[in-house]
């Protein structure tokens, strides 16, 4: 399968005082359950870490579900945990999707949507009506994006906007059409917060009901 999904996981939440990736959702760690959604999406899982101690700790908890690399530069940003992604799966894959670690909820249904129309497109990034995307939920052609990717560092930037706009034939795909495959838009759930978690929890709750 020329498809692998990327998970950034290399965040520290001061909010919770451990790694972002860490953080139990009904006891489990929320990495896990990003696993977990998108198991059956591409033929490779890579997990993205930012430490060297983090990533021991991931390998020990995720074992062989997926291969656990630390971020290239210890300036971290979700472009610099993108690039060290992508140029780590460049050789094996083609397109490759990007997900955040805090997103229990992902759904494999737009996952898949995403990594198949980035198919001879340089990315396939989800939009808000009122014009935010989520780059950090997108699929991207690899080779494409890494380019445009150095372009954004060369210039001293370091977010994930700046990459994407170094890219020509990005495809955007409107969050009204993503409700048609999750209708409460929970992909794009993050946890952030205690008061996240608790809602995250309930949310649990009611789908096993």
């Amino acid at each position: 399968m020329d498809r692998a999904v990327i998970v950034l996981a290399g965040g520290f939440s001061k909010r919770f005082g451990l790694d972002k990736c860490l953080i139990e959702l009904a006891g489990k760690p929320l990495i896990l359950h990003v696993l977990d959604r998108v198991a059956r999406v591409a033929g490779e899982n890579v997990v993205v870490t930012g430490s060297d101690e983090q990533r021991e700790k991931v390998v020990s908890l995720l074992k062989s579900r997926a291969r656990v690399i630390v971020d290239k530069y210890e300036d971290h940003s979700p472009l610099i945990g993108a690039l060290t992604g992508l140029e780590n799966v460049e050789n094996e894959h083609e397109y490759a999707l990007l997900l955040p670690c805090d997103a229990p909820f992902v759904s494999m249904e737009i996952a898949m949507l995403l990594l198949n129309l980035c198919v001879n497109r340089s990315a396939a990034i989800p939009r808000w009506p009122n014009g935010y995307i989520e780059p950090l939920q997108a699929a991207y052609h690899i080779k494409n994006a890494i380019r445009a990717g150095e372009k954004a560092l060369e210039e001293g930037k370091r977010d994930m906007l700046s990459m994407i706009n170094y890219m020509r034939g990005v495809r955007y795909i409107s969050t009204l059409v993503l409700q048609q495959y999750d209708a409460e838009l929970l992909s794009f759930f993050n946890v952030n917060t205690p008061q996240d978690l608790k809602r995250a929890e309930s949310l649990l709750q009611k789908r096993r009901q």
